[in-house]
């Protein structure tokens, strides 16, 4: 599945759209939200520095789409410390660093014929960890979702049941620790690992008047080739 999926790190424009339309097809879909006139979902978090909006296609289709903030003392706002700052300012202002996905959101029909899109998708988020270095990944989650994250993550619960603005539905945060489970996740799920080129094209800014790639190409197959 990997030879048939490209990321694609969106930054404006109809593509930017596109993400926004599939995050409403999706949580209506679950009636995660309520009706919105555009039929889009988005909010101030979408435009901050710190944030990275990818669209997940396979076969040229789009899929799924998800965020990833990366938080630190300097770039402190994210989904997770908005509802959760009294958990996670104090350890971002002792120098703690997280990655923070959210809106993750999968088409509806095509989750029913590629089980696989939130591996797929998941995978961004521990290849921004390992990017940034930030030992630890977020998920403001669904309790529903929590046997998931628990499963595939060992992740644990660090924040109890609260209300998310705009969700019909409470959340819980979790928390990963990737470099504790790094061993373990790339021998169970080898597809999980990435080559340092990869995470480059996908998280640094273009310099010197380069523009950003189109697409990027998983690269798990090559990473014991990679140098």
């Amino acid at each position: 599945m990997l030879e048939r999926t490209e990321y694609r790190r969106i930054e404006g424009g109809e593509d930017l759209e596109e993400i926004y339309r599939l995050r409403y097809k999706s949580y209506r879909a679950a009636d995660m939200v309520s009706e919105l006139p555009g039929h889009m979902v988005h909010d101030p978090l979408d435009d901050l520095p710190n944030c990275y909006r990818f669209a997940i296609l396979i076969d040229g289709q789009l899929v799924s789409t998800i965020r990833i903030h990366h938080v630190n003392s300097a770039n402190p706002v994210s989904p997770s410390t908005t509802v959760y700052g009294d958990v996670l300012n104090p350890r971002i202002a002792a120098g703690e660093t997280f990655i923070d996905p959210s809106r993750f959101a999968a088409d509806p029909d095509w989750s029913q014929i590629y089980p696989q899109i939130p591996y797929l998708t998941l995978r961004l988020a521990g290849m921004a960890c390992f990017h940034f270095d930030a030992p630890y990944c977020l998920s403001t989650i669904q309790e529903d979702h929590t046997g998931f994250y628990r499963r595939i993550y060992m992740s644990e619960q660090i924040g109890g049941v609260r209300s998310y603005p705009g969700l019909n539905y409470p959340v819980v945060l979790y928390q990963a620790n990737v470099h504790a489970i790094e061993e373990r996740s790339f021998a169970r799920y080898p597809f999980f690992k990435s080559t340092r080129m990869e995470q480059r094209l996908l998280f640094d800014s273009p310099v010197n008047g380069d523009t950003a790639p189109l697409t990027v190409i998983p690269t798990a197959r090559f990473f014991d080739r990679a140098a």
